[in-house]
């Protein structure tokens, strides 16, 4: 236990309805969960109109910390399952982690194996 886990938080943003894809991709690599967030697109291809009335495309966005170890495993296992190597499907970034807190559970885990 003398290295700290390292941190990823892979940022997936897709159209509304598909994030559930994209946190079953994840489970599927190794991943936990996800946090999903609700937001609007604003880019230059979100400019769709309906009777000339503008429409804002509702997105969700993925957050998932994952151990640095896990990250392309997770990150290319989305890109397959959430399909966002084709247009319009969606897009993934990597932020790397300095510090978190309240991930206790990890921790549990690695005192209960060291017992064993």
């Amino acid at each position: 236990m003398d290295t700290p886990i390292r941190y990823d938080l892979i940022v997936t943003i897709v159209n509304k309805g598909h994030s559930d894809k994209v946190v079953e991709a994840s489970k599927k690599a190794g991943a936990e969960g996800g946090t999903i967030v609700y937001g609007r697109g604003t880019g230059i291809h979100e400019q769709a109109k309906l009777f000339s009335i503008a429409i804002e495309p509702e997105k969700e966005l993925v957050l998932t910390l994952i151990d640095r170890q896990k990250t392309d495993e997770v990150l290319e296992t989305i890109l397959v399952e959430a399909e966002l190597n084709k247009p319009g499907k969606g897009v993934a970034f990597v932020l790397e982690v300095e510090r978190t807190i309240g991930i206790n559970h990890i921790l549990n885990n690695m005192l209960n194996n060291e017992k064993r």
